[in-house]
């Protein structure tokens, strides 16, 4: 796997052994940064939630986004992203935590501008952190929520405080776009 584009396009990036992660593909990332490259990733604080290798976060630095904080809570994908962030020159853009994603939430401070979360396919805790982050401090009404799961899982958003805007199916990935709704904001 390798950095698709901007700054660092071209660097090899390492992965986590088969079974850790379902790495999201280089169309589905490249959808995703084309989706936002126009509101919201120039000089941006992207949140990375569930972020493996680190790639997703670290296409956004590399096409200008600012600042990116990395959460997974795999020590084996921690240390891979450090690697990668060394690999790309991007270790001064970005913090790593190695925490569960819905321990890390309220202790994180700050608002975001991207909030990242791509768990595995299996893993269903999104639904208790898509709502956990619409309550917090972390996402105000700008703020883009970009989930990837899987279409054959439907998310279950039932919080009112998040608007789905956007979206897509690439195969058998989803990408659901949010942010807060008016109406709570």
């Amino acid at each position: 796997m390798r950095v698709t584009s901007g700054e660092a396009k071209g660097v090899y990036l390492k992965v986590p052994s088969r079974g850790v992660v379902r790495p999201t593909t280089s169309l589905v990332k490249q959808a995703i940064l084309s989706m936002l490259q126009t509101c919201c990733l120039n000089g941006s604080r992207i949140l990375d939630l569930y972020a493996g290798s680190g790639a997703l976060g670290i296409e956004t630095i590399s096409q200008g986004g600012g600042w990116v904080d990395f959460v997974d809570q795999n020590r084996e994908c921690c240390r891979i992203i450090d690697d990668n962030l060394r690999r790309t020159g991007f270790l001064s853009n970005a913090h790593v935590y190695c925490h569960e994603v819905e321990e890390i939430i309220p202790k994180l401070s700050g608002r975001y501008d991207v909030v990242f979360a791509d768990p595995p396919y299996s893993d269903t805790s999104i639904n208790r952190v898509l709502p956990l982050l619409a309550k917090s401090d972390l996402v105000d009404r700008d703020t883009i929520i970009v989930v990837c799961h899987s279409s054959r899982v439907l998310l279950d958003v039932a919080c009112s405080e998040l608007e789905l805007i956007k979206q897509r199916r690439y195969g058998d990935t989803m990408v659901s776009m949010y942010w807060r709704s008016e109406l709570w904001a």
